[in-house]
């Protein structure tokens, strides 16, 4: 299994990484709490079309190193930048879902987009998540406080109702979604460093409105219009009118845990985007 050692803190902090395929490189990068896992339905159809996809667990999360600190995405997009070098990739497209769009968002602003063939963003939090004045679709950054106060309390049972909400499971279980599916989250998640688990849900409150002018390559973004999340108005859709270009594709019916959910839709815009 491939590791790459990005730092030190009581002993090596090493990411996990997978790579597959050959062709042109694309990144994946997962959302909270979940791992490199989750692309589980995409990896196959991009490979498929010509690919050499890249998945990778976030520090924290999956089998990479749980560090007690360095969940920000200064830190996270270093890390990106790092395995990007170490793999000697040349002009890869960088596909965030979730939290992960925040590493895209960060990486373009602080690397530059030169070495950045395309950037995706699904079920996004850029440009900045909190509810404000200029953002009254936003989350309420009393959500914040909760989501802290619960992981804090019992951050198993945490887990159970956040991939309920996720998932839209009161809706979509036994049609889109399956108990297998539903479990199988919850078994990554409850992996995941508690540490991280906590501290990222701060990360998601971070203001990325003066990255998201440095976005100059071609950009979709993907969002489902049923997101109980990230709502849709408060997240892609000013996404789309900050970066020049770029294209929203809104999935009807679909949750936030859409990669899961509506494969059937997302694999063959992401698969047509990245030709």
């Amino acid at each position: 299994m491939p590791f790459l050692t990005v730092g030190r803190d009581a002993g090596n902090i090493d990411l996990y990484y997978e790579d597959h395929g050959v062709g042109k490189p694309v990144v994946l990068i997962h959302g909270f709490p979940l791992s490199g896992r989750s692309w589980e339905k995409q990896i196959g159809p991009l490979v498929d079309s010509g690919h050499r996809v890249i998945v990778y667990d976030r520090r924290g999360f999956g089998r990479s190193s749980q560090t007690i600190s360095g969940y920000n995405y200064d830190v996270f997009s270093e890390d990106l930048h790092k395995l990007v070098k170490h793999l000697d990739l040349k002009r890869p497209s960088l596909v965030g879902y979730s939290m992960g769009t925040g590493e895209v968002a960060r990486y373009i602003s602080r690397y530059g987009s030169i070495n950045v063939d395309r950037a995706v963003f699904i079920a996004g939090i850029p440009p900045y998540l909190k509810q404000s004045p200029e953002n009254p679709a936003g989350v309420d950054e009393g959500v914040r406080t909760r989501l802290e106060a619960a992981i804090k309390q019992d951050r198993l049972t945490f887990l159970t109702s956040f991939f309920e909400n996720m998932y839209n499971a009161d809706v979509l279980l036994g049609s889109r979604l399956t108990e297998e599916e539903l479990r199988y989250s919850w078994n990554i998640g409850s992996m995941a460093s508690p540490q991280a688990t906590l501290q990222c849900v701060g990360a998601w409150w971070t203001d990325f409105r003066a990255c998201v002018p440095k976005i100059d390559v071609p950009t979709l973004i993907i969002h489902g219009d049923a997101d109980r999340t990230v709502p849709l108005e408060g997240s892609s859709r000013l996404l789309q009118r900050g970066i020049r270009g770029s294209r929203l594709v809104v999935i009807e019916g679909a949750p936030h845990g859409l990669l899961a959910t509506h494969a059937d839709k997302v694999n063959p815009l992401l698969v047509d985007f990245l030709q």
